[in-house]
Parts: structure tokens; sequence; C-alpha cells
């Protein structure tokens, strides 16, 4: 079985996203019908059972646009939303940088917390127990799986799979909207 995971197509990217309930642009629905167009075209090889999202709109509607092209089924999971970001959530980028001036994930400590929000610790430990969660409801299922979720979160997940450290201090990969940016075997 395979688990391809998929960040969501894109957002408003002049305000915070984290736990922002910012819809897709248009751009963004563009990328997630020839996304669902992709996967139906190769649908037999794809093999794909069930889709799992997040639950915040721009990836339940990723999510959505995919899941009606294939007539798959489609649950939804909070616990591969993107970082809780608290206050900042949806905020405009300038209103945020007013009211928070310097505060970026990059710059939080392991356990500082963003204002009502998570610390990148609490992040990592959701995102990390959300897929082995994941897994392990998974043994035994004989199709494959596809996760559309945030690029924090498949950052984590992609450490995870790697054996690689994960800190929020740097970068560690881009993650293109609607595509599908890592595939992974489960045994």
């Amino acid at each position: 079985m395979k688990i391809y995971i998929v960040r969501h197509g894109q957002d408003d990217d002049s305000v915070r996203g984290g736990w922002s309930d910012s819809p897709l642009t248009d751009l963004g629905v563009k990328q997630s019908v020839d996304l669902a167009d992709e996967i139906f075209s190769k649908i037999d090889e794809y093999n794909i059972g069930i889709i799992i999202s997040s639950d915040l709109t721009r990836a339940k509607q990723t999510a959505l646009i995919i899941s009606e092209k294939l007539s798959i089924p489609l649950k939804y999971d909070m616990d591969f939303r993107e970082v809780n970001n608290g206050d900042l959530a949806g905020l405009d980028n300038r209103i945020a940088d007013e009211k928070y001036p310097g505060l970026y994930w990059r710059k939080l400590d392991w356990e500082e917390h963003y204002p009502n929000g998570e610390s990148p610790k609490e992040f990592y430990d959701r995102i990390s127990n959300a897929w082995s969660g994941l897994l392990n409801s998974l043994v035994g299922y004989d199709k494959n799986v596809l996760l559309v979720t945030h690029g924090g979160a498949i950052n984590i997940i992609k450490c995870i799979i790697n054996g690689v450290e994960y800190s929020n201090k740097h970068k560690h990969q881009s993650i293109p909207s609607a595509e599908i940016d890592f595939v992974t075997e489960v045994l």
C-alpha cells in the first residue's frame, strides 16, 4: 500500500495561514482540478481507496475536488491541520507584522507558543501522533491512500519517514501546491 501526500492548492498568501480558514484562490482551484484530472487519467495505477484531509478550508476544498472527480470517499482529520498560529491565523500580513513584530515560525523556540496557539514541539507531536495513528489504522488496508494536508505537516512527515531530526529553525523543503509531493510505501 502507498500513501500519496499532497499539499492543498494555492491559498491567499497576503494573510497568515496556519489555522486560518482562507479558501483556495482561483489558481488553487485550477491546480486542484488539474491534479484530480491527472489522478483520474491513471485511476487504476493510483488505486486510491480513500482520501484523508485536514479539515481547514483550503485542504478541504482540494480534497473535495479530487474526491468528487474520482468518486472516492473522503474523511477529514483535524490532527493533520497546519500549525495552530493562534491569534495570527488569517491576519493580513501587514497587520500581523504591526501587532506581532518579528513573530515568525522560525524564530519561535521549541517550546514557545504562538499567542493562543501551538509551540513547534506541540505541532511536531500532533503531526507525529496523527501520522502514527494513520499508519496503524491502515494495517491490512488493500488500496492506496491520498493524504491532503499542509506544507508544515508534510515537512514533519518527511522528517519522520527519512529519520531526519525536525526543527522549525530552518526550512526543510519547499512543498508545491496541489501536486503529489511525496509517496511512501507502507508494509
